[in-house]
């Protein structure tokens, strides 16, 4: 749209169908969407009006809801769906306070996607080779890219906590500040924008794939949660004594109670499940810890005032407002009912069969299907129009035969 239309305030529409397009470009069948594939208005968040400073050309970015035409959010809108569950904490007299922490990987152009990716050459003109988690030199081959990024971040506004290097090559992560969580999933989704804008100003790949690189750890958007009292600001999972709450408790059972089902949400992609099947920090379990990284749900060593509980499920190819909307709905599922989660878990363990997660995009896919608790918390046309497009993605991807089929099978008799 024109600066000079947006400034004055024509209203610029969207087919209802365009957000269940799969990442293929396809559709599911029309009965998912609305069998006239009706308009939806596009409504610009204030706040969220931004200026790109990466751009040669004056150009801006709005982030919008998509409300119906008659005024209420879309069902099938990620950031309606997770300002509904906001709304459904509010009613209780509480705010939900998250953080999310993206990891991703910064490579060479790819040009042939049947080649895997590789670490872009760095100033010293070598490319990254080996671990260099922490590492304090180990971004110096890309400073002008990190450069141009912390720049861009400022600009945007973009609070960021910490920046470090991750334990993959050319591996990188970033802790946002924690806050309101529709400001976190706005924050989340304009940072993966500008990952990869600046990213090709400066000749180089970003990738938020969960799993770019084998023999290689994946990339995750873990997710801490914490939940405050509307009047006091106070952290409900802490008592006066600094002891756990039952809230904090009923939480987690929420958690535990709604993990599997909400899987397909977490891990949105084939090869989100990659990650999950190497889970060296990696999780697909939903059992629950004190400072375990190798629980779904972890407990970080903090203060009482600080007590949290980290999500880390989701992959970084996740939707934030999807990811964030499901853990926050399954914990106020939690308190709602007073479920009580499991016993903690500490050192190493086997994962019982009822904590268990679904392992395939298939297996979660039919987790979902079946699921009553996702359909009561986010709505039937929201469940069954993510399960349609997601399943033409399913397909898509057995539609292809892959090399390792090809170089370990053809010659078998």
């Amino acid at each position: 749209m024109t600066a000079e239309g947006f400034l004055e305030g024509r209203r610029l529409q969207l087919a209802r169908g365009v957000l269940l397009q799969c990442i293929m470009g396809g559709y599911p069948a029309a009965r998912f969407y609305g069998s006239d594939d009706g308009d939806l208005a596009l409504i610009a968040e204030p706040t969220q009006i931004h200026r790109l400073p990466w751009s040669d050309d004056p150009r801006a970015l709005a982030i919008c809801d998509a409300d119906e035409l008659t005024g209420e959010s879309s069902n099938l809108s990620t950031r309606g769906q997770l300002k509904a569950v906001i709304a459904r904490y509010a009613a209780r007299g509480l705010a939900p306070v998250v953080a999310t922490e993206l990891e991703f990987f910064v490579f060479a152009p790819n040009t042939d996607p049947t080649q895997p990716f590789r670490p872009p050459v760095g100033l010293d003109g070598r490319r990254e080779d080996g671990l260099s988690a922490f590492s304090v030199s180990s971004n110096n081959g890309l400073r002008p890219f990190f450069s141009e990024v912390y720049k861009c971040m400022a600009a945007l506004g973009l609070p960021r906590d910490t920046f470090m290097h991750e334990m993959g090559v050319s591996q990188f992560e970033i802790n946002l500040l924690h806050g309101d969580p529709l400001l976190l999933a706005d924050q989340t989704f304009l940072f993966k924008h500008l990952l990869k804008e600046v990213a090709l100003k400066h000749g180089l790949t970003v990738v938020c794939m969960a799993k770019p690189l084998a023999h290689t750890p994946g990339s995750s958007m873990h997710i801490h949660q914490s939940i405050v009292d509307i009047n006091s600001g106070k952290n409900v999972f802490s008592d006066a004594h600094g002891e756990p709450t039952a809230m904090f408790r009923h939480f987690i059972g929420g958690q535990q109670a709604g993990m599997a089902d909400f899987t397909a949400l977490f891990a949105p992609n084939v090869n989100s499940y990659q990650r999950l099947c190497h889970p060296y920090a990696s999780p697909n379990n939903a059992c629950w810890s004190h400072d375990n990284r190798a629980a779904g749900l972890r407990i970080p060593a903090s203060s009482p005032v600080a007590r949290r509980v980290e999500n880390r499920l989701p992959g970084a190819d996740a939707n934030p407002y999807l990811a964030i909307a499901a853990s926050l709905a399954a914990g106020l599922h939690g308190i709602e009912h007073e479920l009580e989660p499991t016993e903690a878990i500490q050192g190493e363990f086997e994962v019982p069969d009822n904590l268990s997660l679904p392992c395939t995009l298939h297996a979660a896919l039919e987790r979902l299907k079946r699921s009553q608790l996702a359909r009561e918390l986010f709505g039937q046309e929201f469940i069954e129009g993510y399960i349609a497009s997601k399943t033409l993605e399913l397909t898509s991807f057995y539609d292809e035969i892959t090399p390792w089929e090809r170089r370990v099978l053809a010659a078998q008799a």
